[in-house]
């Protein structure tokens, strides 16, 4: 199972609502992910295999050589399964 941070600027409000949409993708698509929320200063004590993030805020973060991956539209689920997908491809093989 990987370990996922979902996060924003101050942790309240978007990441919020990405979390939850992401969940939903990872129950509906079965994925071996589970989430936690915080803000992009919990970042630097996240010990875990990806960041989730708004791509506005992707480029400003430093993770720690943590897998990060971004979604344009927070209320997306096509686009966070294919981020999602994406990150389990690169753990693959």
């Amino acid at each position: 199972m990987y370990k996922a941070l979902v996060a924003c600027r101050a942790g309240m409000g978007s990441s919020m609502m990405l979390k939850i949409k992401a969940d939903q993708v990872i129950k509906e698509n079965e994925l071996p992910i589970v989430t936690q929320h915080g803000s992009l200063d919990s970042i630097a004590d996240f010990k875990g295999d990806l960041i989730l993030t708004q791509s506005d805020f992707a480029d400003r973060v430093d993770t720690h050589g943590v897998y990060v991956a971004s979604v344009d539209n927070i209320l997306d689920k096509d686009e966070i399964k294919a981020v999602l997908e994406g990150f389990l491809a690169t753990r693959q093989g």
